[in-house]
């Protein structure tokens, strides 16, 4: 992706979430070079607290985490009327068919599963930050 491409972007911000430190790195790094903000949780309740301070323009969300799980996070940042419009990405390593429908009832616009290409989920963030602008 060019700068320009991604210029429209400037200013948005993402949260992630997932208890690995290198993943949230991983993806902040990735992210950042596409000109879009990162700020980062490492568990659901930290994400759902930081969801409602901060409003991010979208979340990716781990699933299997510490504290509060990511079906459990992205079913209550649904349910709060300053959160529930955030569009969230599940990111997990659980991608079994019952797991993307559980994360989509959840109220995911969409699913990635662990391992994941870089490039693959900045065109995807990209994408979903496009839809709901």
């Amino acid at each position: 992706m060019t700068r320009s491409e991604t210029s429209g972007h400037a200013g948005k911000t993402v949260l992630v979430v997932d208890d690995e430190k290198f993943v949230r790195e991983l993806i902040k790094i990735k992210l950042g070079r596409c000109g879009l903000a990162v700020i980062e949780a490492a568990n659901g309740l930290e994400a759902v607290e930081m969801a409602q301070a901060l409003r991010p323009d979208m979340i990716l969300m781990d699933v299997m985490m510490p504290k509060m799980n990511g079906f459990e996070a992205c079913e209550k940042l649904k349910s709060i009327s300053s959160t529930a419009r955030i569009p969230i990405l599940m990111l997990t390593a659980r991608g079994e068919q019952t797991d993307q429908e559980k994360g989509k009832t959840a109220g995911a616009i969409d699913y990635l599963s662990k391992p994941f290409s870089p490039q693959k989920l900045a065109e995807m963030v990209i994408e979903i930050l496009e839809r709901s602008s």
